[in-house]
């Protein structure tokens, strides 16, 4: 059984957890918050990842299986108001069910080893909900891994967390890096480096993505600088051929990363 019932919005427990909302915590503490139940299931499904479970009586009738499975792995469990679990969660309505984890992030040589076949890199990707998308696509299209630049957003914004629906608990993810050092370490283990621009010459079309390939995303409005576009082996855009002005990040990276997995998947022995 749980403990009893938390109703005090300002229980050091609870102001504990809240304040992982902040990055500067975040990092501090090591930790971040996973709110519902597609991502306290994804979280739980890494052993040690989950450090405590809030739970609303409602959600932990409605989603026993994911409270048992996080007493089965002895995680402390606590029951939480509704106003309590209001005060900790980052959605407008709450699902019931908020899990604290640790850090997940894994160095890049070891997210990036020789034999390596596709990387997603975020770099200038300042919007969270398009950061966990392309994360949750990444991990949809089979990639190996994904990196967030320095000058990305924090992968564990509780918006980028929501968004990747618990994929961010599926692959290696690397965080902090210079961009420089990330496309250094992808070229050394083997992966050509394609840069998606809107303005490039090159299209999709154009080019052979059979073999190992990482793609740099940048940000939604201006795309990638220029010293960063240098890096990449080819630069390519995403073919428009109806009359909408451009594609969203998270869909051109979509697009991007479908491409190479089926070039990749075709051109492979076992098809």
């Amino acid at each position: 059984m749980a403990v009893p019932e938390l109703t005090n919005t300002k229980s050091p427990r609870v102001k504990a957890a809240k304040r992982l909302a902040k990055r500067a915590f975040r990092e501090r503490d090591r930790a971040f918050l996973a709110e519902g139940p597609q991502a306290v299931r994804e979280a739980l499904s890494s052993p040690g990842v989950v450090t405590e479970l809030f739970a609303t009586a409602d959600a932990e009738a409605r989603h026993g299986d994911i409270v048992a499975a996080a007493r089965a792995a002895g995680v402390p469990v606590f029951g939480a108001s509704g106003e309590v679990m209001s005060e900790l969660a980052q959605t407008v309505t709450p699902q019931g069910l908020l899990a604290v984890c640790r850090f997940v992030h894994v160095p890049l040589a070891e997210a990036v080893p020789p034999g390596t076949g596709l990387v997603a890199v975020l770099t200038h990707v300042r919007d969270p909900g398009n950061a966990g998308t392309v994360l949750r696509t990444a991990d949809a299209a089979g990639a190996d891994a994904v990196v967030f630049t320095d000058a990305s957003v924090d992968p564990y914004n509780g918006k980028c967390v929501r968004a990747s629906a618990g994929s961010l608990f599926h692959l290696p993810v690397v965080t902090g890096t210079p961009v420089a050092d990330a496309v250094a370490r992808l070229k050394s283990a083997g992966l050509r480096v394609f840069a998606a621009d809107g303005s490039a010459e090159g299209t999709l079309d154009d080019v052979d993505l059979s073999g190992p390939a990482a793609w740099l995303f940048g940000n939604e409005a201006w795309g990638l600088p220029k010293d960063v576009l240098e890096l990449a082996d080819e630069v390519v855009r995403v073919p428009i051929y109806g009359r909408a002005e451009s594609l969203n990040l998270a869909t051109a990276a979509a697009v991007c990363l479908y491409a190479s997995a089926r070039a990749q998947r075709a051109a492979s022995p076992e098809g």
